[in-house]
Order: structure tokens, then sequence, then C-alpha cells
């Protein structure tokens, strides 16, 4: 099972590295970051407004946000304005810090039950596992955002996890 650090770690990984690619992908125009690059999502835009999409939905169940105001299959749509993306990621990255430092091992070591509309049935799972995908997710599709920025001449340093995150920051760790 994972761990309350675990997650303080992983939710510091995910915003500097998010943080990382839209300073990288500032760099490009419009019209590069909506360019359809074969990704699951499409474009840079695309992808990165799918994981601000997949951040609510689960935050929604996990920490009682409001949930998207779209479905999946448009979330590649959910905000179509980049200044209004960027902020929106920023503000989901502090919310999912301050989620991640109020975890505890008897929360993660319990269950939660939603109704999924993807699968069409209520599911229950234990919590950590979800949390696991959730942090997997955000992983997942960076990389393809990453792969799309070096296509488009961005860069992003180093991703590393030892190396992006400070591991001796307050609250990480402890």
């Amino acid at each position: 099972m994972i761990s309350p650090a675990w997650c303080r770690m992983m939710a510091a990984y995910n915003a500097e590295m998010n943080r990382r690619l839209y300073v990288a992908a500032d760099t490009l125009g419009d019209a590069a970051r909506r360019a359809d690059g074969g990704a699951f999502w499409g474009s840079i835009h695309g992808t990165l407004s799918h994981l601000v999409w997949g951040d609510t939905i689960w935050m929604s169940r996990f920490d009682g946000w409001d949930p998207p105001s779209v479905g999946i299959k448009d979330s590649a749509r959910l905000i179509e304005d980049w200044a209004a993306l960027k902020a929106a990621r920023v503000a989901a990255d502090a919310r999912i810090i301050d989620w991640a430092g109020r975890l505890d091992d008897a929360r993660l070591a319990g269950t939660l039950t939603w109704f999924s509309a993807a699968a069409g049935q209520e599911l229950t799972r234990p919590l950590w596992v979800l949390i696991g995908h959730v942090f997997n997710h955000q992983t997942h599709h960076r990389g393809q955002v990453h792969a799309l920025l070096t296509r488009a001449g961005g860069a992003t340093g180093d991703t590393d996890l030892p190396w992006v995150v400070d591991l001796q920051a307050p609250g990480i760790l402890a």
C-alpha cells in the first residue's frame, strides 16, 4: 500500500512537472499547442485539458470538488482558453497538494464507492489503488505532452523524480 508521504511526494512532483510543461508550452504559439500530434487526446492543449479534467473528476470523488462540466469524451475541450487552462492547472495542483497533506494511513486503507459513467455502474475499489492510478495517469499523459513539446522544439528540463522534487522540503516526507 502507498503511504501519506508517497502521496505528498507525488503531489509535489505532479505540480512541478505540470509547471515545467506549461512553461515549455508557453514558448509555442497557440497553433502549435493545438496541432494534433497523434497523442490519445490529440494535441498538447487537448492532453493538458484532459489532465485537468481527470484530476477534477477524481478529486470530486476523493475530496468533494465540483465535478467537471463535461464528460470524458469532451475532456480535451474542457478549457479552451490557454490562460484559463494554465490558471486551472495551478489551482488544481495547489488543492491536490493540500489534500495530500491531509491524508493519513487510515484514510488510505479505506475504499471508495462511486458511479463510473465510463463503466456504466457503481464501483468500489481500495482508495490507495485509485490514488496510485491518478498519479500514474498524470505521469502517462505528461509523457505524451513531453514528447509533443520536444517534437515542437520545447524543453522541460529534467523529469526524473529524485531530481525534480526537493525531498527535504517541509511536508514532503515528514
